[in-house]
């Protein structure tokens, strides 16, 4: 018997999801997984149970992750957020993001560094304990600055920059990062791709000139949807674009199968 999830049926829309669904009599469905087929109008075929041998649903072939591309942003402190809006400033929701409860807001930003400045830069919802901007390599040259690659939260020893926005102006000491990428899992997920939170895995994307990440952490919680988040150069590298597939293909330096 497999558990069929979500976060499992995200996975396959870049490929596309048949209509009717063949799911084998004894497979069942979450029921978040059933109101994400109901809501897109797909129905449920039940198959006669598997033999022993038979690919389950959630087999190697299943084993893709969508792809979500991070552009520049900002996460805000509340003193930052009323330092840059007014006293009492609430960020206003534009869009939801991928993760359940984070939303691009309204209101943008401007990055400014020793040698140039970035206008437009969004910030990024609810606000958070600490403030932190997340640009990519190409952004660090436009300014002026070159952080390091680390995991969002690891502020520790980067360099700061200047936020300026509607009416006031922070000066960070620290929290300017070029995010490293990572892949977000449910426990459902982890259990399913047999990873665990702070292991790497190896990921290839398809197409005429196919790219590995090799070394892509994870990141594990209740309130995650499955999602790769690559910033634009590596996308761009990578011909990737936001909702792309790639497929898992080892974990920890190991290929599977290898």
């Amino acid at each position: 018997m497999a558990l069929i999830t979500e976060t499992q049926l995200r996975a396959r829309l870049a490929g596309g999801i048949p209509n009717p669904l063949p799911v084998a009599e004894d497979d069942k469905l979450t029921p978040a997984a059933a109101d994400f087929l109901r809501s897109r109008g797909i129905e449920v075929k039940r198959t006669p149970s598997r033999a022993a041998n038979a690919r389950p649903f959630d087999s190697d072939e299943d084993l893709g992750i969508p792809v979500g591309v991070s552009a520049r942003h900002v996460h805000l402190s509340p003193e930052h957020a009323e330092a840059l809006f007014g006293p009492g400033y609430a960020l206003t929701p534009h869009r939801e993001l991928s993760q359940r409860g984070q939303f691009a807001a309204m209101e943008t930003v401007t990055l400014v560094g020793p040698k140039g400045y970035l206008p437009g830069v969004r910030i990024l919802g609810p606000s958070r304990g600490a403030s932190q901007v997340e640009i990519s390599r190409t952004d660090g040259y436009a300014l002026g600055i070159q952080p390091p690659v680390r995991l969002s939260g690891r502020l520790q020893g980067t360099p700061g920059v200047t936020i300026v926005g509607a009416r006031g102006t922070v000066v960070l000491n620290e929290g300017l990062i070029v995010a490293k990428n990572h892949v977000h899992m449910s426990p459902e997920d982890a259990s399913r791709f047999r990873v665990a939170s702070g292991d790497s895995i190896i990921v290839r994307t398809s197409g005429d000139r196919p790219v590995w990440f090799a070394d892509v952490v994870v990141r594990v919680s209740p309130a995650y949807s499955l999602d790769l988040h690559l910033d634009t150069d590596e996308a761009n590298a990578a011909s990737l674009r936001t909702g792309d597939t790639v497929r898992m293909i080892g974990k920890n330096g190991e290929i599977r199968g290898a």
